[in-house]
C-alpha cells in the first residue's frame, strides 16, 4: 500500500504572532523542541515561518550594546521567511522525500483542501525509518557524511554561532587538541542567549552538551533509534575500537532521507 504525507505528518501546527519578540519566539521554541514555529495573523492564515536559525542570526549580527538594541526590538515578522513551503496531505512520501532533498528544508507545512491540517519534518522520517530498515541492511559508515563541523574548546560562542549560521549546520563538535571529542554545540544551547545576551569571553564549554556517538559499523536502524529516542537530528560518528581517536564523521537525518530516496529503498517499491 503506497503510503502519503497524512500517514506520517504530525497533526496540527505550533505558531507566534507576527508581533513576537525574538526572546519570546525563543521560549516558544524551548517550551515546545522544536526548531520552527509558523508565524500566524489576527486571522490565523500562515504568514511565514521563523526557525532557530533566523534567531542564531540575529544573536550574532548584535555583537555589540548598540545592536543588541536593535535585534531585541525585531519581531517575528521581520526574522521570518515567506512564502512557507507545503505539500498536500494526499500526496505519496517518496514526492515529499524529493521535495526536502531538492528543497534542502527540514519541514513543510502540510495543507488539505488548502488549509493547514499539520506538518511533516525529518524528524517524522526518522521515526518512521525504525520500522522500515530491515536489519543488517546498510551500516552508519556507508552513508555518513565524512565532513563535520569542529571547533576547540576555547572557541568563542559567538563564533560559533556564526560559523553554524554560515555553514547551515545545526551543531558543532567540539574537541581538544588531540582531537577528542569534549561535547557538542546545537542551536537549543544558544537559544537562552538570543534573549540574555550573550558575554564576549563565554566559549563554547561553558554552553556544550555530551555528544552521542554511534560506531561507524552501526546499522542504519541502530542509528534512527538513537536519533529518536534522544531527540538528536545528528549523531557523531566514531571507531568504537578507538574511542580516543578524531572522530569519523557525523550521520543525520539528511543523510537518512537522502537513503530512502535510492531507487532500491523501501520507500521508493
Amino acid at each position: 500500500m503506497t503510503k502519503l504525507v497524512k500517514d506520517l505528518m504530525h497533526p496540527g501546527v505550533i505558531t507566534c504572532k507576527p508581533t513576537a519578540t525574538l526572546g519570546q519566539v525563543a521560549i516558544l521554541l524551548n517550551q515546545h523542541k522544536v526548531h520552527a514555529l509558523f508565524v500566524t495573523d489576527r486571522d490565523s492564515r500562515i504568514m511565514g515561518l521563523i526557525t532557530d536559525f533566523d534567531l542564531m542570526a540575529g544573536e550574532w549580527l548584535s555583537s555589540d550594546s548598540e545592536s543588541l538594541t536593535v535585534m531585541k526590538k525585531m519581531t517575528a515578522s521581520d526574522l521570518m521567511s515567506h512564502p512557507v513551503d507545503s505539500i498536500d496531505a494526499n500526496i505519496r512520501l517518496s514526492v515529499a522525500v524529493d521535495q526536502f532533498i531538492e528543497k534542502k528544508v527540514s519541514r513543510l507545512l502540510v495543507t488539505e483542501n488548502e488549509k493547514p491540517v499539520g506538518i511533516i519534518s525529518l524528524s517524522d522520517f526518522v521515526a518512521s525509518i525504525a520500522d522500515e530498515i530491515k536489519s543488517k541492511r546498510e551500516t552508519v559508515g556507508d552513508v555518513m557524511s565524512d565532513a563535520i563541523l569542529v571547533c576547540r574548546g576555547k572557541t568563542s560562542v559567538a563564533s560559533a554561532a556564526r560559523a553554524m549560521t554560515s555553514s547551515g549546520w545545526r551543531s558543532v563538535l567540539v574537541v581538544d587538541a588531540k582531537g577528542k571529542i569534549l561535547g557538542v554545540v546545537s542551536g537549543h544551547d544558544l537559544l537562552r542567549f538570543v534573549k540574555e545576551g550573550v558575554a564576549e569571553k563565554m566559549i563554547v564549554r561553558d554552553v556544550m552538551h555530551p555528544a552521542l556517538t554511534i560506531d561507524i559499523h552501526a546499522s542504519l536502524r541502530e542509528a534512527a533509534d538513537m536519533m529518536i529516542q534522544n531527540y538528536h537530528h545528528r549523531l557523531v560518528v566514531v571507531d568504537k575500537a578507538d574511542p580516543d581517536s578524531f572522530p569519523l564523521g557525523a550521520i543525520s537525518t539528511f543523510d537518512i532521507v537522502a537513503e530512502m530516496a535510492r531507487p532500491d529503498s523501501v520507500w521508493q517499491k
